[in-house]
């Protein structure tokens, strides 16, 4: 299994960062966790195959999660010579198709026909689905919006999970660690101070619980709002807050192997 982080960035526009991207490859598939804006210059830029991509994977619907969807399916549409045939699964919360179904009416029909199949599959928490190239998705809701999960991938030979934007209301750190428990790595938000933060995302000491209770091989923490990022060691933070793991607070570009590590 190979990660890489296209995207770490908010809301907030930075010069080196896109809005939240991950890929993820194990054995057949080429998959996209979240496509906020930058992502397709981000899988450019970091050499990573765009062009055959085999699924994607949305946690909810705010622009920094998925504003470059109109890029990635026009650049499938008219950006390969000879044209893509092999379809594209697209995994999402209730509510998926009628999204695309709206971006086909404000932007055109190629979003959903791009010259391609685009395959729409809507979630549902507790039901585990199974990509054609093996990778086992599974979902659960999280606080952040109404649609709003994380997610966790197991793929044959490591397992990786993703929280999305969420909160962590009173109680919740023990049900969704268990949910996102024995990853190799976890991919968590942190967007803002304890003091700062409000009750739909996360901060070092709500993160800390949760990252304990999951106990991932390693943490990598995203969506870290810049101001915050600039004025504290966020991973000294999470350490000050209790939690013991290794953890890395990403860049765009970072990268994980399975059973190598990070390079």
């Amino acid at each position: 299994m190979r990660l890489v982080a296209v995207g770490t960035g908010t809301v907030v526009p930075e010069s080196d960062r896109g809005g939240s991207c991950f890929y993820l490859e194990d054995e057949g598939s080429r998959l996209l966790i979240d496509c906020g804006p930058g992502a397709v210059q981000g899988l450019a830029r970091w050499d990573l195959p765009w062009e055959s991509i085999t699924d994607l994977v949305i946690t909810h619907f705010h622009a920094d999660h998925i504003g470059a969807l109109p890029g990635i399916f026009f650049a499938l549409k008219h950006g390969i010579m000879p044209a893509r045939g092999e379809p594209l699964t697209v995994w999402g919360p209730l509510g998926t198709r009628r999204l695309f179904s709206r971006l086909a009416s404000a932007l055109g029909e190629w979003v959903l026909d791009p010259g391609f199949a685009v395959r729409i599959h809507e979630l549902e928490k507790d039901v585990a689905r199974t990509t054609k190239g093996g990778l086992e998705l599974s979902i659960r809701s999280t606080t952040h919006t109404e649609e709003s999960h994380a997610v966790r991938i197991q793929g044959c030979d490591a397992a990786v999970g993703y929280t999305g934007d969420t909160g962590l209301p009173e109680g919740e750190a023990r049900a969704l660690g268990s949910f996102l428990g024995g990853l190799d790595v976890l991919i968590a938000e942190c967007s803002l101070a304890d003091d700062e933060v409000g009750d739909n995302h996360l901060s070092p000491r709500r993160l800390s619980s949760l990252a304990t209770a999951a106990n991932p091989g390693l943490l990598w923490v995203t969506h870290v709002y810049p101001h915050f990022r600039r004025r504290h060691d966020v991973a000294e933070l999470l350490s000050a807050a209790g939690y013991a793991g290794a953890v890395r607070v990403l860049n765009d570009g970072d990268s994980w192997s399975g059973g190598t590590g990070e390079s």
